[in-house]
């Protein structure tokens, strides 16, 4: 496959004032003479990395197909560490097509999705943390989501990758000697080894628990609006998305079903799912509604629990918010413009920890608290590290890595020989290596440069 010169269009479809064509592979400067023609100087005279005007020829039936520059990237200073060429025309998809078509008329093939990034990742320009970075920066939705892919592009997760390998290399090492070389005073204390353990941990952790903000940026994350019926449910959904979205009445049991759409606050997005009162119902409907209802909200990232604040409490009430004290929630008196009649230190004495806040969907009071508190609570980094894991390869590899050093810790606590707990230990550098491609899993390579774009 790297034999191949590719070709493909760099630029997205459609329109423009310019489109890119590239070229890479060992025959890619051949292949550009062939079908792009200098204006005002020989080709011995063009110079790397430097833009040289010139036209877009069809050899064949000798006629123009535009005007064009073209810049050649000699190896190994280019992306994918082969020779590469990049053609700029006008961006008209049919000079586009044309250009690939008299390209690889030429020689060329035409590259698969992803495949310049993957052959930069092949000849170890990048890792697979960086590649991966690549697609995130093209498909980013955000200001922040693209700052966090730019340094990783730039090597700032596999730094922090790199140095946490370190800490198991040279830990290991000591182990090992302690181990092999028992009488020659080689080994490392009980109490230096828990420690370098806890360290590499926590770091880990920190990692695996950024992954909530960046499944945020990238995917979103679910909150269910769970409450008995008639507590203003669909009224908060509607007011949070802006639209009348679900049917709002004053009886109970209006919505029986389930709906779910999606807001953006900040740089997350959140799927909010608007669903029946968890409450027993006689009607078969009703008591399907509920059921879907409790299943969505047990499977929600976090949830929006909301109470009729003018009224009192009830025992359903109280078996909610006792319900869901394990999940991350939001507790919320509704219908704060009219008299309050709820116990609200009753409610709260049943979960202390977790955020309140008085609001009206009706008329929009504390909405906008709402939103932040929703931010804060689901997305925002409590850490403050800079790092941010955006996919769920990196996060199950991670707590792999995360579950060997606490195997190896409760070993080491229980009293058990170094050969014992330095196996867990021996585990994690391979996982490591899988992290940052080093390792090599060809269905997992496949499947991250499927998603890329074709030209990139």
């Amino acid at each position: 496959m790297l034999d191949e010169t590719i070709i493909a269009i760099s630029t997205p479809p459609g329109y423009g004032g310019l489109g890119i064509v590239r070229l890479s592979g060992r025959k890619a400067l051949r292949i550009a003479r062939k079908i792009f023609r200098l204006r005002r100087k020989t080709w011995r005279e063009v110079e790397p990395r430097a833009l040289v005007l010139g036209e877009i020829y069809d050899g064949e039936k000798k006629g123009l197909i535009d005007e064009a520059f073209l810049a050649y990237f000699p190896a190994p200073r280019s992306y994918t560490r082969e020779d590469l060429v990049e053609i700029s025309c006008h961006g008209s998809p049919v000079v586009l097509e044309e250009v690939v078509r008299l390209g690889t008329k030429a020689g060329a093939r035409v590259a698969h999705p992803g495949e310049f990034t993957l052959r930069a990742y092949l000849h170890g320009r990048v890792d697979l943390i960086q590649a991966e970075a690549v697609n995130d920066l093209i498909a980013a939705t955000s200001l922040a989501q693209a700052r966090i892919s730019l340094g990783q592009i730039r090597g700032g997760l596999s730094r922090h990758i790199g140095a946490l390998r370190d800490q198991i290399v040279e830990l290991m090492s000591l182990v090992e000697g302690a181990i092999e070389f028992t009488d020659d005073g080689l080994g490392i204390s009980p109490k230096e080894t828990t420690g370098r353990l806890e360290t590499a941990l926590r770091t880990v952790q920190k990692l695996i628990s950024s992954y909530r903000a960046g499944r945020a940026m990238t995917e979103g994350l679910e909150l269910a609006i769970v409450g008995r019926a008639n507590v203003g449910k669909s009224t908060l959904f509607n007011a949070l998305l802006d639209q009348e979205r679900a049917i709002v009445s004053p009886y109970p049991g209006t919505t029986r079903d389930y709906l779910r759409e999606t807001i953006k606050i900040k740089d997350s997005f959140f799927h909010l799912i608007d669903m029946a009162g968890l409450e027993d119902s006689p009607h078969p409907v009703e008591k399907e509604g509920v059921k879907r209802g409790g299943e969505l909200a047990s499977q929600a990232d976090g949830i929006l629990l909301v109470l009729d604040a003018s009224r009192r409490e009830t025992l359903a009430d109280l078996r909610l918010v006792d319900r869901f004290k394990p999940k991350k929630t939001i507790l919320l008196f509704n219908k704060s413009d009219l008299p309050r009649k709820i116990d609200q230190p009753k409610c709260l004495a049943l979960n202390r920890k977790t955020r309140w806040l008085e609001v009206s969907a009706l008329i929009g009071k504390n909405l906008e608290a709402l939103r932040n508190a929703i931010y804060d609570d689901f997305a925002l980094r409590q850490d403050g590290n800079d790092e941010v894991l955006l996919h769920l390869r990196q996060k199950l590899l991670f707590e792999q890595v995360a579950s060997c050093l606490e195997k190896a810790l409760s070993l080491l606590r229980d009293g058990y020989s170094e050969e014992v707990w330095a196996e867990e230990i021996r585990r994690i550098l391979p996982l490591i290596g899988q992290l940052t491609g080093e390792i090599r899993v060809d269905e997992v390579i496949d499947n991250i440069f499927s998603r890329f774009c074709v030209g990139k």
